[in-house]
C-alpha cells in the first residue's frame, strides 16, 4: 500500500524530515485509529505538508510499532525512547501522548517533483491509497474509506 502523511506545518514537521533530523512519524489516539496495524515495513510514505496541497517527499517504512492501553508511565518512556528518531517539540510530546500509538519509522527519504494534492472531504491526516495517483489532480478518484476500518 501508499500511505499520504500530512505533516503539521506549525511545527515544521516536513523540514524535519528533509533536513534529516526527524526519521519517525507518530499518530496517537485514546483508541486506534490509522494508521494503527494498517502500515508495514517495505511500504511507501509520501509526505505532504498541511496546507500546501502539494506531495513533497517520499521515502520507505523501516519499521513500525504498534501499541494499545498504554500507561501513563509506558507512553512516557516509548517516547523518551524514541525521540531522537521522533524530534517532538514539548506540545507534540503532549499532543501524541495517548493510549494507542503508532510509530513508522522510515529510511531511503527523498524529495520529489511536487505533486498537486487533490483535497476531498472528511479526509484524515493520513491516507491509505492503492497508488499515489489516485489523490494527485488530474487522476484523482473519490477517496476509498474501506481501506481504513479496522
Amino acid at each position: 500500500m501508499i500511505h499520504l502523511v500530512y505533516c503539521d506545518d506549525k511545527e515544521k514537521v516536513l523540514e524535519k524530515i528533509l533536513d534529516g533530523s526527524k526519521t519517525m512519524v507518530i499518530r496517537a489516539a485514546a483508541a486506534r485509529k490509522i494508521p494503527h496495524s494498517r502500515v508495514h515495513e517495505g511500504e511507501r510514505l509520501y509526505f505532504m505538508k498541511k496546507g500546501t496541497a502539494k506531495i513533497s517527499a517520499t521515502a520507505t517504512v523501516k519499521s513500525v510499532q504498534n501499541y494499545t492501553k498504554l500507561s501513563e508511565e509506558e507512553r512516557q518512556r516509548i517516547l523518551s525512547d524514541n525521540q531522537g528518531k521522533l524530534n517532538l517539540s514539548k506540545s507534540q510530546q503532549e499532543r501524541w501522548n495517548k493510549k494507542c500509538t503508532c510509530l513508522v519509522e522510515f529510511e531511503n527519504m527523498s524529495q520529489i517533483n511536487s505533486l498537486d494534492f487533490e483535497h476531498q472531504r472528511n479526509m484524515d491526516d493520513w491516507l491509505i491509497l492503492e497508488k499515489i495517483e489516485d489523490v494527485v489532480v488530474g487522476s484523482s478518484k473519490p477517496y476509498d474509506y474501506d481501506k481504513s476500518r479496522f
